[in-house]
């Protein structure tokens, strides 16, 4: 299993008012957790045991518990974790209870292909709009989404209310795309472009390295 990206900029915790401080490394687990109980709703599994549950992520139980105690005491002994009730407690934490408007910046190749991945949405983003600086080079290329350039960045992210955005521009370009968002109000930026970016204390970044992935992955087969 991967680690999650490497984000070196950002806290080292996840701080929302009236949320407990969690530590950004349980915030990824809780993810894995999420995906887990879903295959088990989806395969009939009303309950689970922390046991049975920290199998499936790959994480021990006592982490598992561990990670679960940042929602108070719950769970019936001898039988478990209500599977339903805990991935509505993790969807709700996660804020993905009801879908996350996403932008994102660059029309290339990968913002291409991420614009067509449906998984986005069965997690609880959605993709609203698209920007390119180069939107009117572009305007005859079909698109799921609305695109625009870059000087409606502002205009839209304030009418659809958005507050994350996922950046797929080439390095040169990166952080001058960050700066524009951060001053739209963006707080969440998911990062493919290869450079680390620097933002205000406020503005949480994921990086998607996927040159870096490669190499931690090239370590580990080499005999």
């Amino acid at each position: 299993m991967l680690a999650p990206p490497l984000c070196l900029n950002c806290p080292a915790a996840l701080k929302k008012p009236n949320r407990p401080e969690i530590p950004r490394k349980t915030i990824y687990r809780l993810s894995i957790y999420l995906r887990c109980l879903q295959r088990l709703k989806t395969n009939g599994i009303r309950t689970v045991s922390s046991e049975g549950l920290s199998k499936v992520a790959g994480v021990k139980s006592t982490q598992l518990r561990k990670d679960l105690t940042y929602f108070g005491q719950f769970g019936t002994r001898g039988l478990g974790y209500d599977v339903d009730q805990l991935a509505h407690m993790i969807t709700d934490l996660l804020g993905t209870s009801s879908l996350q408007p996403v932008v994102l910046v660059g029309i290339g190749n990968l913002g291409t292909a991420l614009l067509s991945y449906k998984g986005f949405q069965e997690q609880g983003f959605e993709v609203v709009a698209a920007f390119d600086a180069d939107a009117r080079r572009l305007k005859d290329r079909k698109l799921p989404v609305p695109l625009h350039g870059m000087d409606e960045l502002a205009e839209v992210l304030q009418a659809q209310h958005v507050k994350m955005a996922i950046i797929s521009v080439p390095a040169v370009a990166a952080q001058e795309v960050a700066n524009a968002l951060v001053q739209a109000g963006i707080t969440g930026i998911l990062n493919f472009a290869p450079i680390v970016l620097v933002v205000p204390e406020d503005v949480m970044v994921s990086n998607v390295n996927l040159a870096m992935e490669l190499e931690n992955l090239s370590y580990f087969i080499q005999g």
